[in-house]
């Protein structure tokens, strides 16, 4: 015997896909947001139980009316050293962009290099891997130094920073293009010059890109290394400066503006990826 089952647009069996989709949609935007109030919620018990004082751990509210005083002008005091909040991390977000942009395209230019021949390779992989275990600190006072104290150092200091991650993500992209493409495309009659611009480029976009978003990290990473001297207006000079007075409030506020941005120029950079690489994860 047969049994037919009349499915209408309407039916719940059709709809239920999209509905799945929603939920799921929903489920990831609200893990983040529970995972946040969860964080503030311990973070005010611990505040106010006593176990630290106030002064090295405030309340949210303390860091609250610190980021509003930073923010604001308030009794004849313009935010932070004579600077808002934003001033500040518009020049952070200005010297860390000038350092990364310089970082990653001699990085990826140097990684395509290595990546398609050997010797270069072999020459410059030893400099870089030392380059990349140097903390920042150990030579930013060099570079201090050889400088000065203006915005070449610390310009200098998140390229180096950028560098090494981008050239090594790129080296391996390149190492690892499929070797049958580019034989199909010479026995096509590609030259070298257009068998990495159409075979290699595009298969190692999608690891030069991770590479990019650890450059970036890197360089956030150093930047209050950078503006140890000379860091005003900037959030890692206000956050040194705050830590010298014990001014938690303020330093927590910095820290915050720091992995706020970070998370947003990363979302962007994974947004211009999804764009510029839509293959990925596809071949």
């Amino acid at each position: 015997m047969s049994v037919f089952v009349d499915i209408t647009p309407d039916d719940p069996v059709v709809a239920a896909p999209p509905a799945r989709k929603w939920r799921a949609r929903l489920t990831r935007a609200a893990l983040p947001l529970l995972s946040l109030l969860v964080f503030f919620a311990v973070w005010q018990l611990v505040a106010v139980s006593g176990i630290w004082n106030q002064t090295f751990v405030p309340s949210p509210g303390t860091v609250w009316r610190a980021f509003v005083d930073i923010s604001s002008t308030h009794d004849g005091v313009r935010g932070y050293a004579g600077y808002l909040l934003w001033e500040h991390l518009y020049m952070t977000l200005r010297r860390v962009f000038a350092g990364v942009v310089i970082g990653v395209a001699l990085g990826v230019l140097l990684g395509l290099v290595m990546g398609s021949i050997s010797w270069v390779r072999s020459v410059l992989e030893p400099w870089l891997t030392f380059l990349r275990a140097l903390p920042p600190l150990a030579y930013f006072f060099l570079l201090v130094i050889w400088l000065g104290i203006d915005e070449a150092p610390k310009i200098t200091l998140l390229a180096l920073a950028a560098l090494p991650p981008a050239a090594v993500a790129t080296t391996a992209a390149v190492l690892a293009a499929p070797v049958g493409l580019q034989e199909a495309a010479r026995a096509l009659g590609a030259s070298r010059g257009e068998v990495i611009r159409d075979v290699v480029v595009p298969s190692a976009l999608p690891e030069t890109f991770t590479g990019i978003r650890l450059a970036v990290g890197m360089a956030y990473s150093s930047v209050v290394a950078a503006e140890l001297f000379n860091g005003i207006p900037g959030v890692g000079g206000l956050v040194k400066d705050a830590s010298n007075y014990n001014n938690t409030p303020v330093v927590l506020v910095g820290i915050f503006a720091i992995g706020i941005s970070g998370l947003l120029i990363d979302g962007l950079l994974r947004a211009i990826e999804r764009r510029s690489v839509p293959w990925r994860g596809k071949i």
